[in-house]
This record gives C-alpha cells, sequence and structure tokens, in this order.
C-alpha cells in the first residue's frame, strides 16, 4: 500500500534490540536521492524494552520514537491492540519489524496483512524461530542466510520479498556466522522497504510479487559468495 503522491510513504519501525537494521533503513531514507536510496518518511520508531540501545540511536537520528513496554500488560493481546493504537496514531505506509522480539498475534498480523515485513536470520523456510546460525551449523549446511517476508499469522511463515547468501565455513561459529549474516542483513532490508515504497513489492494471498511477478518462494536472491 502506498501513499498517495502528495506525500512519501510513511514508515514505522519496531524495535527491541540494538536497532542496526532500523539505523541501515534510516540511512537509505536519508540518502533518498542515490540510486539505492529510499523515498519515504520514518514517522516512528517503537520499542517495547525501556533499555533498547536502537531508541538512542534513533533519538540520535532526530527520529521520533515511543515505548510501549509490554511488561505493564496483563495479556499478549492487551499489548498488541495497544501497540495498534499508537501505530495508527503515526498512520503509517508500512511496518517494519527490526529486531522486534515478540510473537504477535493473529489480530495484529490480520490488521497489517500485506505491509508488515520481517527480517529472520535464516532462508526460510528453513530454520524458523530461534537459534538459527547454530542450527544451521550443527546441520552441516554449506550456506546460511537471510530472509525479508512479508508477515502472516504463522510464525516466521509469510512469502519471501528477498534471501540473502552466506557461506559457512570450516572455521566458523555461530558469532562469525552471525557477523556475516548481520552484514547481509543490512544490505537486504533497506532494498525491500525501497521496492515496498515504491509500489513494486506487494502481498496478493500467499504470494509475493515484484513488479506484480510472484516471486519464487525463496524471493529474489542475493548471492554473498559471488
Amino acid at each position: 500500500m502506498q501513499a498517495s503522491e502528495a506525500e512519501k510513504p510513511r514508515i514505522v519501525i519496531l524495535i527491541s534490540g540494538t536497532g542496526s537494521n532500523m539505523v541501515a533503513i534510516a540511512e537509505a531514507v536519508k540518502a533518498e536521492n542515490s540510486d539505492n536510496g529510499i523515498d519515504a518518511e520514518i514517522v516512528g520508531v517503537i520499542s517495547n524494552r525501556p533499555t533498547a540501545e536502537g531508541l538512542n540511536k534513533a533519538q540520535a537520528m532526530d527520529l521520533h520514537t515511543d515505548l510501549i513496554d509490554h511488561t505493564l500488560y496483563a495479556s499478549r493481546d492487551e499489548f498488541d491492540h495497544a501497540l495498534i493504537r499508537m501505530i495508527e496514531d503515526l498512520k503509517p505506509d508500512l511496518v517494519v519489524l527490526a529486531g522486534f522480539m515478540r510473537i504477535l498475534t493473529a489480530d495484529f498480523t490480520r490488521y497489517y496483512e500485506g505491509r508488515l515485513l520481517n527480517i529472520h536470520p535464516s532462508l526460510l523456510p528453513k530454520y524458523q524461530g530461534l537459534n538459527t546460525h547454530q542450527r544451521a551449523l550443527d546441520a552441516g549446511d554449506d550456506i546460511h542466510g537471510v530472509s525479508v517476508h512479508f508477515v502472516t499469522e504463522e510464525l516466521d511463515d509469510g512469502p519471501n520479498a528477498i534471501q540473502a547468501i552466506v557461506p559457512i565455513f570450516d572455521v566458523d561459529n555461530a558469532q562469525l556466522l552471525q557477523q556475516r549474516v548481520h552484514e547481509q542483513e543490512h544490505i537486504i532490508y533497506p532494498i525491500a522497504v525501497k521496492w515496498f515504497c515504491e509500489g513494486r513489492l506487494t502481498m496478493k494471498g500467499s504470494k509475493a510479487l515484484l513488479d506484480n511477478k510472484p516471486l519464487p518462494t525463496s524471493g529474489v536472491q542475493l548471492d554473498s559468495r559471488d
């Protein structure tokens, strides 16, 4: 869903931690007139954790920030409905989960269906959930990676928009592998957000489309081994 031509698309970013992907997207927005820039406006950065380092980073970039502490709510449903109200005050066209460490309710994901993106550190559908780097190592995989996908009711199961493939080396441990995956996260998340804000990336049914053409299960794949 794209804003009218008179306005730039409005982005809300949800974080829980360091906000590194938020910063990558914000820098692309700041560089809006460059080839890789995003012609949009980040209207809010929201965290569910008061100590999230990303809040300080967002404020340093002169971005509007809000805090909604999930520990103050009696249930997941109550928190998610309060979060929706906070987001809607900012009138977003796109909601971006950037290290937002909450499992969202079906009500939330249905409300934002088709305009809610997430990044996950694996080549989905492999390794949904946590500890993805160690799981890839334990399985003896040759490659690992990261996916940007639309969010649906099933955890880490929405259609992929873009993936980056990362090689696994014999000397790797989970920390080394995570570092290389992070580098690719900061490349592909701004790309996906740019596509969405340009009206090129959409979701129809259970498919992600780029330029109105259904993408493969993997989405667009970038291979960092090249």
